[in-house]
C-alpha cells in the first residue's frame, strides 16, 4: 500500500482461530467475547480496515467508507480504544487524527475512509451518534453498552456511501467484550435466543479453574488460550496474584460473571451451598410466604419453611418502572398460575404504609384494591433484617444448609452473591463502606427476601425469642385474597 506522500509499510496480522472465524463471518451483527489480552481489539481494528479496502470504488475510482468506533466513556475511548487504533494505523502514515472532530480520515491508494470515535458519557452524545450515516460500526467493550444503542446503531449503518457513489459493499455492527453477567443482553442473545443475523464468537480463557486448594479456587494456564505469542511469559498467572476469584474468572478465565466493587451484604451466601441444582417445588400442604418491596422497581420473593426448619426460596417476581397497580396484577397472576389454592401470607416494606402525595393511597391499599391482603413486616431495622437472613444461611439442618434457593431466582441469586453490597467510601487509607446497602437493580429483590424472613419469624429467632425451628403451621395464616381467584 502507498500513501499519496509516504510509502506505507506492510502490516502483518495473524488472527487466532476464534478471530479467524469472526473475520470469515458476514453476519450483520458479530460479537467476540474473550479474556483480557486475547487480541479482540486488534481484530476489530483490522476488520474495519479490511472492509474499507474491500469497498467497491465509486464513479471517481475512490473506495469511500465511514465507520463509528464507540466506547461508553470519553476517557476510556481516548486511553484505550483510540490508542490501539493509532498504534496500528499511525498518523504519519495513514493521515492526521482530528482531535476536534474526533475523526481519523485515512487515505492511501484509492481508499478514503473516515473513522469517527464517539463516547456515550456526554449530554447529546447518543443523539449525535444516532444521526450518523455510516458504513459500519464497532462497539468496544460492548458489555457497557445498552442494547437499545446497539439496536439503533444497526439502523445507521449501510447508509454510506450512497448508491450514486457505489453503495455499500459491506455493512454491519461488530462488537468485542470481556464476559458480562448472565443477566446481560449479550448472554441472552449469545447463549439462549441465538437470533438470526447475529453471530457470537467465544475465545478460550487464558486460565482454567482446577478445583480448590487449601479452601481456595486453584487456577492453571489454559493450553488452548489464544494470542499467547504476543503476550509476555506467564501473562495471566502473574496478573492473577492478589485478585479475588470473581475477577480471575471473568477477566482471565473468560467466564460469564460479575466483579463487584464493594462489600457484600451477605458474605454468608455461597452459590455452591445455598443454590439448589434443580428448581424447587412448593409443598401444597404448607403455607407460602411472600416478601414485598415497593417503589417503581417493586419485587417479590416467594418462600416456604419446611417442618425441619429449612427455608426454601422458591421464586421471585422482579419488575422495572412498574407502578403498584400493575405490580399487584402481576403478583396476583403469578400466585394463581404457580401456586393456585395455596395458603399465602404476605409481608411488605413497612414504609409502604405511607400515603402517596398523588392519590393518598398506600401500596398496601393498592394491593388490597387488587384483591391481595398484605401486612407490614414487623420491623424495618437494617441490622435485624440482615440477621434474619444471615442466621438461616449459617444454620445446618439435617446435614444441609438452613436456606436453599431455587435456581429460578436469578436476580436474587446475583444479589446475594455480591451485587447487593455496601458501597466503598472514597477515602484514602483503610477500606471503609457505607452503613446502608447500595440501591441498585438487585437491592429490591434482596430487600423483599428480608421482609419475607423477618415477617415469617426469623426476626424473633435473631432476638432470641424463638431460637428453634417451628412447624410452619404455627403461623397465624389467612387467605390473602378477599375475593375468589
Amino acid at each position: 500500500m502507498t500513501n499519496n506522500e509516504h510509502p506505507i509499510q506492510r502490516i502483518t496480522y495473524a488472527a487466532p482461530p476464534t478471530l479467524t472465524r469472526f473475520h470469515a463471518s458476514d453476519a450483520f451483527y458479530r460479537g467476540v467475547m474473550g479474556p483480557v489480552g486475547s487480541g479482540k481489539s486488534t481484530a476489530m481494528c483490522m476488520e474495519l480496515m479490511r472492509r474499507a479496502q474491500a469497498q467497491q470504488p465509486g464513479p471517481d475510482g475512490m473506495r469511500r467508507s465511514r465507520f463509528a468506533i464507540v466506547r461508553n466513556t470519553y476517557r476510556e475511548l481516548a486511553d484505550t480504544t483510540l490508542k490501539t487504533w493509532l498504534d496500528w494505523f499511525p498518523e504519519d502514515l495513514f493521515g492526521q487524527y482530528n482531535q476536534t472532530g474526533m475523526t481519523h480520515t485515512v487515505r492511501f491508494g484509492d481508499v478514503h475512509a473516515e473513522f469517527m470515535f464517539r463516547s456515550l458519557d456526554r449530554p447529546g452524545d447518543v443523539k449525535k451518534l444516532l444521526s450518523l450515516e455510516l458504513t459500519g460500526a464497532w462497539f468496544n467493550e460492548c458489555r457497557e453498552m445498552p442494547k437499545a444503542i446497539v439496536d439503533a446503531m444497526g439502523d445507521r449503518v449501510e447508509r454510506f456511501p450512497p448508491r450514486r457513489m457505489g453503495g455499500c459493499s459491506w455493512a454491519g455492527v461488530i462488537m468485542d467484550t470481556n464476559p458480562p453477567d448472565t443477566d446481560h443482553w449479550w448472554y441472552r442473545l449469545a447463549e439462549e435466543d441465538r437470533p438470526r443475523g447475529w453471530a457470537f464468537f467465544r475465545q478460550p480463557g487464558g486460565l482454567l479453574e482446577k478445583g480448590e486448594e487449601n479452601g481456595r479456587p486453584r487456577f492453571a494456564p489454559n493450553p488452548n488460550a489464544e494470542n499467547l505469542t504476543n503476550l509476555p511469559e506467564q501473562y495471566y498467572l502473574r496478573r492473577m496474584a492478589g485478585k479475588p476469584a470473581d475477577h480471575i474468572r471473568v477477566y482471565y478465565c473468560a467466564k460469564y460473571g460479575s466483579v463487584q466493587d464493594g462489600k457484600p451484604v451477605f458474605p454468608e451466601f455461597h452459590a455452591t451451598v445455598h443454590v439448589a441444582s434443580t428448581p424447587l417445588r412448593a409443598r401444597p400442604e404448607s403455607p407460602l410466604f411472600v416478601g414485598l418491596d415497593f417503589g417503581l422497581t417493586p419485587a417479590a420473593v416467594f418462600g416456604q419453611r419446611e417442618i425441619n426448619g429449612r427455608w426454601l426460596w422458591l421464586g421471585e417476581l422482579v419488575a422495572e418502572d412498574m407502578g403498584m397497580t400493575r405490580f399487584a396484577r402481576e403478583l396476583r397472576r403469578t400466585l394463581n398460575e404457580r401456586w393456585p389454592g395455596m395458603e399465602v401470607v404476605l409481608y411488605g416494606d413497612p414504609a409502604g404504609t405511607q400515603r402517596s402525595q398523588v392519590d393518598e393511597r398506600t401500596p398496601f391499599d393498592i394491593l388490597r384494591a387488587g384483591g391481595i391482603d398484605a401486612r407490614p413486616a414487623p420491623s424495618n431495622d437494617p441490622l435485624l433484617r440482615r440477621e434474619a437472613v444471615a442466621l438461616p444461611l449459617t444454620r445446618m439442618v439435617d446435614g444441609g444448609p438452613g436456606l436453599l434457593t431455587s435456581p429460578e431466582c436469578r436476580t436474587l441469586i446475583k444479589g446475594m452473591c455480591g451485587a447487593y453490597r455496601y458501597r466503598r467510601v472514597e477515602i484514602s487509607g483503610e477500606e471503609r463502606y457505607k452503613d446502608e446497602p447500595d440501591k441498585n437493580r438487585y437491592s429490591h429483590v434482596c430487600d423483599a427476601a428480608q421482609y419475607l424472613m423477618i415477617g415469617a419469624g426469623e426476626g424473633r429467632a435473631v432476638l432470641g425469642r424463638d431460637a428453634g425451628p417451628r412447624p410452619a403451621r404455627a403461623e397465624n395464616h389467612y387467605n390473602p385474597f378477599r375475593r375468589s381467584v
